[in-house]
């Protein structure tokens, strides 16, 4: 018998968790002087309460949705990939790739080739370390940690020597065709009457990242590959007596990750910056190491957490710009939420889990 109910290890467990890294976070900001509860009205006035802002957090929670299910897709599969960041940098070098040299006579077109592109060119580099697991033990915690390093480095290589116009200093690309620029929220949603999202980077891509979380829960709980993922995850040797393959399972799960990561690009690179750049990737690829724990590896909780998230980063430059704050507090508290979500689990969970039991044995 469960000694938690689902319900309570989904959503109480976290809640509690968020719950202590703001009283957390309320005293670190008491201790350099500040008002916490000013500040967190100011972080939701500037994340939640205009249109421009939602705009932004869910420019980040578009990002960190991608770079949540990559990790969460490993995770299932009992697998540790730190590498989202690089993924996500090649992901970015497919779509610059497909909208410089592909002419498109239209956004949709071009998104469905700049999808393609960032799924294969993020799988592909998440193959190396997969392969490396698999067939020569090496660990994939270090080889996706240092193929993050090998992607910046190769992104820099092709930037400058490359892809960087003629004449130009910064190492980017050109701008993008029109044929391939996304519409933005602020395009879609405002009318004459009422302008919504303006100036925000929000694009069509978010609903991608949700169709993304659609499809990666049909393929964990509704496919013959998610339950030998996830089966795989529980139990290696009960898998192997079952006759599932260790190689294949740890190469195909590290590719569909590596494809959710890349596909992270099509938000920052196609949809926001409309060229390539340095790091395009923004640090999401860490962040969704944090989001698919918070989120306990399902994808509506990778949603849930990427949202949460996106409030911190947006709530954290308003935050920033308008109050005494340092921007660097921010990442204190999102340190603290990572810190009991994911490494101080069990000091929540374990005493709700003798709660629970108690209350078995009292009705008992």
């Amino acid at each position: 018998m469960d000694r938690m109910p689902a319900w309570a290890d989904a959503v109480l467990v976290p809640l509690i968790s968020i719950i202590l890294a703001a009283l957390l976070s309320a005293v670190v900001i008491l201790a350099i002087g500040e008002n916490p509860i000013t500040a967190f009205t100011m972080m939701v006035d500037g994340a939640l309460m205009k249109s421009s802002g939602w705009g932004y957090t869910l420019y980040y929670t578009t990002n960190f949705t991608f770079t949540g299910l990559a990790v969460a897709v490993a995770f299932h599969a009992r697998m540790f990939n730190i590498g989202g960041e690089g993924q996500a940098m090649i992901g970015g070098l497919g779509v610059a790739l497909v909208c410089l040299f592909i002419p498109f006579p239209h956004w949709s077109i071009s998104l469905i080739f700049t999808t393609l592109a960032a799924g294969l060119f993020g799988a592909a580099w998440a193959y190396i370390p997969a392969y490396l697991q698999a067939k020569r033990g090496s660990h994939i915690v270090i080889t996706t940690i240092m193929f993050n390093f090998i992607a910046a480095a190769v992104l820099n290589y092709v930037l400058v020597n490359q892809l960087r116009p003629t004449g130009a200093m910064e190492p980017a690309t050109a701008n993008f065709p029109v044929g391939t620029h996304l519409p933005t929220f602020q395009a879609m949603f405002s009318t004459a009457e009422t302008p919504l999202f303006r100036g925000s980077p929000a694009n069509v891509t978010f609903f991608i990242a949700i169709l993304a979380c659609i499809a990666v829960w049909f393929l964990i709980w509704r496919t013959k590959l998610g339950y030998e993922i996830r089966a795989f995850g529980h139990s290696e040797s009960a898998a192997k007596y079952a006759g599932i393959s260790p190689v294949k399972i740890t190469v195909v799960a590290m590719l569909i990750s590596g494809g959710l990561a890349g596909m992270m690009a099509l938000n920052t690179t196609q949809g926001e910056a409309e060229r390539l750049v340095l790091n395009a990737s923004e640090g999401a690829g860490f962040i969704g190491i944090a989001v698919a724990l918070m989120g306990r590896s399902h994808p509506l909780g990778v949603f849930l957490a990427a949202l949460l998230f996106g409030f911190l980063y947006q709530g954290g430059a308003e935050l920033a710009f308008w109050a005494n704050i340092p921007r660097e507090l921010i990442t204190v508290i999102q340190a603290l939420v990572i810190l009991f979500t994911g490494a101080l689990d069990n000091m929540v969970r374990m005493p709700l889990e003798k709660l629970f039991l108690a209350m078995r044995k009292g009705d008992a």
